[in-house]
């Protein structure tokens, strides 16, 4: 491996450590705000970190107007993106951090499978980890009973949620400004997580303030400077080791629930996730064009 390789692997897995760290951070706030609230706040700020890099990238002094592709994919992106992350946020209370970061990794999965319906040929090795996958939600989510339990089944309708979001990045990104279309999407799903809060919760910025560490870390740390490692990472690498490569924050996950919210696991439950990480494995394999593409803008 050269020097340029291994460069960009390790800016590569330092993504996944900070995605996966994230589900911690994603823990730790709903101790102090409701989960619009912090999907909200941290949403506006990994928009506003997205600024300085929009700069960095144009490198002009006055920035380019928006076309009409990339603002239409940021909303589309944007709707798509607060489902997601409210699912997400809602489901992270009743489970534990690595339960949800890999049941949230299911969207690997479901992808091409949902590809079907646009002609998209899935191959042998999809199918058997699906079939890897499945086992190890079993082992992993189901307890004394043929059933979900309430945060598992909102995370999985996340995984569904993330899905289609990954389909339609993948349909507009080259088509639009990659960078621009995030931070729109950023901006939508901040803005449209408050009305929410508003709607259902009582913000209050003392509660806000008081969750600074874990909002910061969710909108500055998973939002902007993730996503500006990975466009930076993904320069000139094969794009199934690289999707490999992010693919770990899952695993990130658990450990990181483990060390720092001291979340220990059965071994039943590492059983499964074994068996997720090889369905996760497989499935990246085949999708060489559209696992390339389709982390680039996930909140985490």
């Amino acid at each position: 491996m050269n020097k340029f390789v291994l460069r960009q692997s390790l800016l590569l897995f330092l993504t996944a450590v900070i995605w996966g760290v994230a589900f911690v951070a994603q823990s730790a706030g709903m101790e102090y705000v409701g989960p619009f609230t912090y999907n909200g706040v941290r949403s506006i700020l990994g928009g506003i970190a997205l600024l300085p890099c929009i700069a960095v990238l144009s490198g002009k002094q006055r920035p380019e107007r928006v076309s009409d592709r990339t603002l239409s994919g940021g909303l589309c992106c944007g709707l798509l993106l607060f489902a997601a992350s409210t699912f997400q946020q809602l489901g992270i209370q009743y489970t534990a951090v690595g339960k949800a970061g890999f049941i949230t990794a299911m969207y690997i999965l479901i992808v091409p499978l949902l590809g079907l319906a646009v002609h998209k040929k899935v191959g042998l090795k999809v199918w058997i980890g699906v079939g890897f996958a499945v086992c190890g939600l079993y082992l992993l989510c189901m307890q004394g009973g043929f059933g979900f339990e309430k945060g598992d089944a909102l995370e999985l309708i996340c995984a569904v949620l993330f899905s289609f979001h990954i389909l339609v990045i993948d349909y507009f990104s080259p088509r639009a400004d990659g960078v621009k279309m995030s931070c729109i999407q950023f901006w939508v799903c901040g803005v449209l997580s408050l009305i929410g809060a508003f709607v259902f919760e009582t913000p209050e910025i003392h509660s806000i303030l008081r969750a600074w560490k874990p909002i910061g870390y969710g909108g500055i740390m998973s939002c902007g400077v993730a996503y500006t490692l990975q466009i930076i990472g993904q320069r000139d690498m094969n794009p199934t080791v690289a999707s490999l490569i992010l693919s770990l924050e899952s695993v990130v996950s658990v450990i990181a629930g483990f060390l720092i919210l001291h979340q220990a696991m059965s071994v039943r439950e590492l059983g499964g996730c074994f068996m997720m990480i090889v369905a996760i494995v497989l499935a990246q394999l085949p999708g060489k064009r559209l696992a390339g593409r389709s982390n680039s803008a996930i909140l985490k």
